[in-house]
């Protein structure tokens, strides 16, 4: 356990209802690499505004990816950070993908703890359900009007309160599948989270909330057969429990084209190791549903860890999970969710070490 003193929330915020949207706080980490001397030591920022150089290849080519991951407080008052090495690793393949500098894991999880120990105040009570919402960034920050990499790179890590997604309670949503539009293809970027692959479904995102549709779900591109990934997050599905040992089956697509969600990695542990149900990284068939082999199906993500879909609308046909109407989550994810959360806010033993620093900030 850390000696060094508890720093509260801070108490001039309405906490009950924050929300889930930017607010200022006491400012960032800022990391430079250049050719001629790699990374620096990195600066803690105060100003909200960067100031970019006109030409800059994050700009002009998307030159760029990020992160999302999010720290909490315990008990205690003490703040840990959920499993910031994964998406660390991560942003790591997506600055291949766009080739950029990687971010050494050291690097990336210094420049978490900076941000997060600068802004502990702003950490929610742990009673609020909410957390700190930490986005890292890298991107060309060099001039460079060529089709190549930038001479400058920066690293920025920042963050900011939000509330539990789900105040009232998890909510099963209507999804709609995108047929007009390919998020992204074969031997292309869905594997990274690079800005590129999320800009272009905002539009499709927007008029599908228009028709009454909270989120999209996408197909392969190449045959449409195949379920990929929905707009915002991991597809996920259980099967239905077996009549004797109730046992499930935790089913997700293995498909290259999406990006591995650390949610959903999360979850896939839980569900094999601490609930004992099998799990399966496999091509998943979009007649599977038609043909009712779920029992569950949810979207995972970051934001919102588990959003359970009762419905999935493609064209004229409306697939019901389960009766199609449930206003409540189900058993299955309802289990994962308790056991997520449990580790998250400190109810439940951290068996897998997912929690950093172990001592707390």
């Amino acid at each position: 356990m850390s000696s060094r003193a508890i720093v509260p929330p801070n108490n001039t915020i309405d906490w009950a209802n924050v929300g889930f949207q930017y607010r200022d706080t006491n400012g960032f980490t800022k990391y430079t690499w250049t050719t001629e001397k790699g990374w620096d030591k990195g600066v803690f920022v105060t100003d909200p505004m960067l100031n970019i150089h006109v030409c800059a290849t994050g700009l002009h080519y998307g030159q760029q990816c990020f992160e999302g991951l999010k720290a909490f407080r315990d008990n205690d008052g003490r703040v840990r950070v959920f499993r910031p090495r994964v998406n660390a690793e991560r942003m790591q393949r997506s600055a291949d993908m766009a080739y950029m500098p990687r971010v050494p894991i050291e690097i990336f999880e210094e420049a978490v703890r900076r941000t997060v120990e600068a802004n502990l105040e702003y950490v929610p009570p742990k009673e609020s359900g909410g957390s700190l919402y930490i986005r890292p960034v890298l991107f060309g920050s060099g001039p460079f009007i060529g089709m190549g990499a930038a001479p400058e790179f920066s690293f920025i890590v920042f963050g900011m309160p939000v509330g539990n997604y789900y105040k009232g309670g998890v909510v099963p949503v209507d999804a709609l599948v995108i047929e007009d539009f390919d998020r992204t293809a074969p031997n292309g970027t869905g594997a990274t989270k690079v800005g590129g692959n999320y800009a272009s479904t905002f539009g499709p995102m927007h008029r599908a909330k228009e028709q009454g549709y909270p989120i999209t779900l996408h197909l392969d591109s190449k045959t449409h057969t195949f379920i990929d990934e929905f707009s915002t997050s991991n597809f996920v599905a259980l099967t239905h429990p077996d009549p004797i040992t109730k046992q499930r089956t935790f089913v997700t697509p293995n498909s290259s084209t999406i990006l591995q969600s650390v949610t959903r990695l999360s979850l896939e542990d839980i569900a094999e190791k601490t609930l004992g149900w099998k799990v399966e990284e496999r091509a998943v068939r979009f007649d599977e549903l038609e043909q009712g082999n779920f029992a569950e199906v949810a979207a995972v993500g970051t934001a919102a860890i588990l959003t359970p879909v009762r419905k999935i609308v493609r064209g004229d046909q409306v697939i019901n999970i389960g009766s199609g109407q449930q206003t409540e989550i189900g058993d299955g994810f309802a289990q994962l969710y308790k056991e997520y959360r449990g580790i998250q806010s400190g109810d439940q033993e951290d068996v897998f070490g997912w929690m950093w620093p172990a001592e707390g900030l």
